[in-house]
């Protein structure tokens, strides 16, 4: 039994005074949202549909007040509450190792290793749960992995919480600057949405939508 809390971030590394480069994870290094994906591969067919008929009130609200945090936060009550954490590790590997090939975006996929090369530090910030980007992460050769966290309870398991803010828009800049302290220089930046405003802002270079090819 684990102690009550939230998930465990990535395993990060430090900068030791290396460009940062930030990437967004969803529809900047892929096609698309991932933890949607996610939801709708693990639960199948069947109970996606019956899951989406159980959100229809969630899903009206979020109509009106576009509340992203809090439609995330409904999905994941549908569609995880009480999953065990180890479980939710291995098939979100799973998941990664199936969709990978038909899933990043190939010029996304090129500007990340050419910063690789040359050096950087590479970060994705992201507003999906850390757990289900980290085997994405670990792929990439990622950094470090900013992202919204899971609340597991003293048994590890879902409890549909999370541990704080949806990660985007001023949260993203929150919690880099949070990692990489107040002073820190964003050498560039990634991002394809509104999400993502903030932290292309506070970037030396920004690029916005960039990315466009698919597998």
């Amino acid at each position: 039994m684990s102690d009550m809390g939230s998930e465990p971030q990535f395993r990060q590394s430090t900068a030791d005074g290396r460009p940062i480069i930030a990437f967004d994870f969803d529809g900047t290094l892929t096609i698309r949202d991932s933890f949607t994906e996610f939801l709708r591969w693990r639960a199948g067919p069947g109970l996606w549909a019956l899951g989406l008929v159980k959100l229809a009130p969630a899903l009206a609200t979020y109509a009106r007040d576009r509340d992203r945090g809090r439609i995330k936060a409904a999905s994941v009550r549908e569609f995880l509450y009480g999953v065990d954490r180890r479980t939710l590790e291995v098939e979100a590997s799973a998941f990664t190792d199936q969709v990978w090939s038909r899933f990043m975006r190939p010029d996304a996929l090129a500007i990340w290793n050419d910063w690789g090369d040359r050096g950087a530090h590479r970060v994705i910030v992201t507003a999906s749960p850390v757990t289900t980007v980290a085997p994405f992460a670990a792929r990439l050769g990622a950094d470090a992995l900013l992202g919204t966290a899971f609340v597991f309870d003293a048994d590890d398991r879902i409890t549909g919480d999370f541990a704080g803010p949806n990660c985007r828009g001023a949260e993203k800049v929150r919690r880099l600057k949070a990692a990489y302290g107040d002073d820190m220089v964003l050498t560039a930046a990634y991002g394809d949405t509104s999400g993502d405003t903030e932290m292309l802002a506070m970037a030396q270079e920004a690029g916005f939508r960039v990315f466009k090819e698919k597998p």
